[in-house]
């Protein structure tokens, strides 16, 4: 059967994670393609990079060929019908440039996760983040980051609610097609009973009450203190894309996200896999039951 037999847009709709493995399965495009899966939503998986890590942390990443890592993701968006593309860790600038070459015609949505940095403090990415800005934010129509790679993004320092949803506006300007912030709470006051996630969009006109309460969109719930944690980021972003292709409905979509992983994070809290951080288990996930 040749290419020209079927007609890309009449194929199944997929997804693309371009995204660094982890060994551990825990995060990464491992966590990635685990998410997808259990929600119900076809995945391609073009790496960016090889670590060497484990729930204890990572010790050393191998980003590959910036050529190569393009090649993977052309290769995927000349066959499958590609709508949503979710980005997680780069690895570098030259790897950065080439995504942002390979993506300067795709026009479906991209969602980037930015995994500047994991959370054990390693940097997964070379000297600086002006590519990022340069490369992959003009390309990027959903940002999710968390506390620290928002300050990194931004140059600011973000010391409370107030701050980071300041420094969340603040994006808008670097990334033209940006329709929304996601921003995740779970390093905010660590030690509050609640968590709250924020969905941002951007300001228009007088910046009054009643605008600043339908740009900003946030969703609470209780925090599961547990140290099995690794693979949320991911994980959050992976289900917020999966949920958008599946509903085209942006506040529903974070919505079901933060549920997704909160689902996620109480049924894996008492299970111990690894001496470290342990993963989620997102095949006790019931997309039946949605929990």
């Amino acid at each position: 059967m040749t290419k020209d037999t079927i007609k890309t847009r009449d194929l199944l709709p997929a997804a693309l994670s371009i995204a660094g493995s982890d060994p551990s399965g825990g995060a990464g495009i491992q966590a990635d393609i685990k998410t997808f899966t259990v929600i119900g939503v076809y995945c391609g998986a073009a790496i960016t990079a090889l670590t060497s890590q484990n729930t204890m942390g990572v010790s050393s990443y191998l980003p590959l060929p910036a050529a190569f890592v393009r090649r993977q993701v052309q290769e995927v968006l000349d066959d499958l019908n590609v709508t949503h593309i979710k980005i997680g860790m780069v690895g570098n600038g030259e790897i950065a440039a080439a995504l942002g070459e390979v993506l300067s015609s795709f026009a479906g949505e991209v969602i980037y996760d930015p995994v500047i940095k994991s959370s054990s403090g390693t940097s997964l990415f070379g000297p600086g983040s002006r590519a990022i800005t340069e490369h992959l934010l003009p390309r990027t129509t959903f940002l999710t980051p968390n506390i620290a790679e928002l300050e990194i993004l931004t140059g600011r320092e973000c010391t409370d609610t107030a701050t980071a949803l300041n420094a969340a506006q603040a994006l808008f300007a670097l990334a033209p097609r940006l329709k929304a912030v996601c921003l995740k709470g779970g390093h905010m006051d660590e030690q509050n009973r609640t968590v709250t996630d924020y969905l941002t969009r951007p300001a228009a006109g007088d910046q009054g009450e009643k605008e600043a309460a339908g740009r900003i969109f946030p969703v609470h719930h209780p925090r599961v203190f547990t140290r099995n944690t690794h693979g949320t980021g991911c994980t959050f972003a992976s289900a917020f894309t999966a949920y958008l292709m599946q509903t085209n409905d942006v506040r529903k979509s974070f919505s079901s996200a933060c549920a997704f992983v909160d689902i996620l994070l109480r049924k894996s809290a008492p299970q111990p896999v690894g001496h470290g951080a342990g993963p989620l288990l997102h095949h006790w996930f019931s997309p039946e039951t949605g929990g």
